[in-house]
């Protein structure tokens, strides 16, 4: 498993559940579903570190 394969798995795993195919639509489900997934993740964080 590669570095990109990391980063993209929690969007492909949501994307196969949904039975929706990752790569159809050129990727941009599953990349809105990182999106999310790190944005919530980055966003805790910071408020982690500055409280």
């Amino acid at each position: 498993m590669n570095i990109a394969e990391m980063v993209l798995w929690p969007g492909t795993k949501v994307c196969e559940k949904l039975g929706i195919d990752p790569s159809s639509d050129a990727g941009l489900i599953r990349w809105m579903i990182n999106t999310l997934i790190y944005l919530v993740l980055a966003l805790v964080f910071v408020w982690v570190i500055a409280v």
